[in-house]
């Protein structure tokens, strides 16, 4: 949902360009510029502030300097457009805006398993911060560790109430909102949560009544979210690459991204190796890019197609093919066969050896 970066005053003074900086994944600082984009703010002014350009962020591979969100939201709020920024950029931030977490969440039964998503993958968006869900005898609380953070408390408890909100047909019940700070217009806030808010508080995040931890969600779909779950997996808790060989943090790598591979040059920017260099070391140990690429690819169809789940097509879209056909010629390629004659296979022989212990 959020990265909750907010050192703001810490790193107001950072370089704008980000040399010799850590590099990040651009996503979260996409999501909160597209939400500053539709309160109003001059997202050019802000990036540039930080010497970037809206179409730096467009390739979904994109990497910017660690400092660069903490220093935009930094500007934002010296513009005191809107009182309380953290809970406005949540109400305009969409579902999908942060898209492998966003839907582990909402993909599952109930509300009190989406926030353990939550608290589970919560790392997935680099949040420099953990969510925990407690349970007592009479509530349910999804708490931000640690607190201490206008902004990330804001938009991490609001984000949570209203996108819950809206996948329980508005039917979800907040006893209320905890903060650590005293906000600059509690009224509106409360407005805007539906609930009390509590401040100057010991501790930051929501507290539902218990029972609505088995209030539904309108997209559960568990097959999706197994897919989803094995997807996380892959960069869930990767190995550190000193330990692994350059082949398998490469493929570890694309793996996590299937569905829409990264470039080399992403990957080297990943490893912090130049494209080239990474480009001749792979070749070094016998392996091409492009060939990490449909091994793991070709891995993966077959792993899929030996669960009945999902479908064919289904398969295919994951693996990121832009049509049914590619996937079949890939496949065909691999095996000599279409998936659907080598599941069928895979079921004759199940079958068989079934009967023979019988």
């Amino acid at each position: 949902m959020t990265t909750a970066a907010n050192r703001l005053t810490s790193d107001a003074t950072s370089s704008a360009s980000g040399r010799g900086m850590p590099m990040v994944p651009a996503l979260p600082l996409r999501a909160f510029v597209d939400a500053l984009a539709r309160l109003g703010f001059d997202v050019r002014k802000l990036l540039a502030s930080v010497g970037l350009w809206p179409s730096d962020l467009d390739d979904p591979d994109a990497t910017v300097p660690s400092t660069a969100l903490d220093r935009v939201l930094c500007a934002a709020v010296g513009e005191r457009r809107h009182p309380d920024l953290g809970a406005r950029l949540a109400a305009v931030t969409p579902i999908g805006a942060f898209p492998l977490l966003d839907y582990l969440i909402v993909t599952t039964d109930t509300v009190g398993g989406a926030l353990d998503q939550l608290a589970r993958y919560f790392h997935l968006v680099g949040a420099p911060v953990s969510l925990e869900v407690i349970r007592d005898a009479r509530a349910l609380r999804l708490v931000v560790q640690p607190g201490g953070e206008p902004l990330s408390e804001q938009y991490d408890t609001t984000l949570a109430v209203l996108h819950l909100r809206a996948e329980t047909e508005q039917r979800l019940q907040v006893s209320f909102v905890s903060l650590t700070h005293e906000p600059e217009d509690r009224a509106a806030l409360e407005r805007l949560l539906g609930c009390p808010v509590r401040t100057r508080a010991a501790w930051a995040g929501v507290e539902f009544p218990k029972e609505v931890s088995q209030l539904p969600l309108r997209r559960r779909d568990s097959t999706l979210r197994r897919v989803l779950e094995t997807h996380a997996a892959g960069i869930a808790a990767p190995a550190p690459p000193d330990v692994r060989s350059l082949v398998a943090v490469v493929r570890a790598a694309i793996s996590s991204r299937l569905g829409r591979p990264p470039s080399l040059a992403a990957i080297g920017r990943q490893l912090a190796i130049a494209p080239r260099t990474l480009q001749r070391r792979l070749a070094d140990d016998g392996v091409t890019y492009q060939q990490l690429v449909d091994l793991v690819r070709r891995e993966t169809a077959e792993r899929l197609l030996r669960d009945a789940t999902l479908g064919v097509n289904e398969i295919g879209y994951l693996l990121g093919f832009s049509e049914p056909s590619a996937f079949h010629r890939a496949f065909k390629r691999w095996h000599e066969v279409t998936p659907q004659e080598y599941r069928r296979r895979l079921r004759a022989s199940k079958e068989q050896s079934s009967a023979t212990v019988v």
